[in-house]
């Protein structure tokens, strides 16, 4: 394939809003880790820290956690297909990054966790729980598949984001 005939689009701002509209809709995504050395994927609720920040409410009872804290490399997945139609021309946007913990019994992740419950209620079975703590993802770059022929490439800032540290 030549690069004139690159299915990749340029980054525009409707591509832009798109991404950020199913980040701000997102409440659960595909968490794809390393374990091992072998990819492995699981379903997480998904939420935004203040500052935009992807970032979940994760169990060390959970095998995604344990490979996140040998290898903090993440890629997440957000965009679920509608109820009509080929789920392949519904938009989602693979977001890949790094993992940080803000863990459980910290000012930090008390004020996370007033945050996270504004938009998730029902974890306040479960939040106050010692083995539960916040992944906080660094977002590096993006992937948006808008639909069929609708790809593109994002980085923090199109995301809304500061680019990473």
């Amino acid at each position: 394939m030549s690069k004139t005939d690159s299915p990749i689009r340029p980054t525009d701002d409707e591509a832009r809003d798109l991404a950020r509209r199913l980040m701000a809709e997102a409440r659960f995504c595909a968490l794809g880790t390393l374990q091992d050395g072998a990819p492995m994927v699981a379903r997480v609720a998904f939420g935004r820290a203040p500052n935009g920040t992807p970032l979940s409410l994760v169990s060390d009872l959970a095998q995604h956690t344990r490979a996140l804290r040998a290898d903090p490399a993440a890629s997440l997945l957000v965009g679920e297909p509608g109820d009509k139609g080929d789920p392949l021309t519904h938009p989602r946007l693979t977001i890949q990054a790094q993992a940080r913990f803000i863990d459980h019994g910290t000012p930090e992740y008390e004020e996370m966790a007033a945050h996270w419950l504004r938009d998730h209620p029902k974890a306040k079975l479960y939040i106050g729980f010692g083995d539960f703590h916040f992944a906080l993802f660094s977002v590096t770059g993006a992937f948006l598949n808008g639909g069929f022929g609708k790809a593109f490439i994002l980085t923090p800032v199109d995301l809304g984001l500061s680019e990473p540290s």
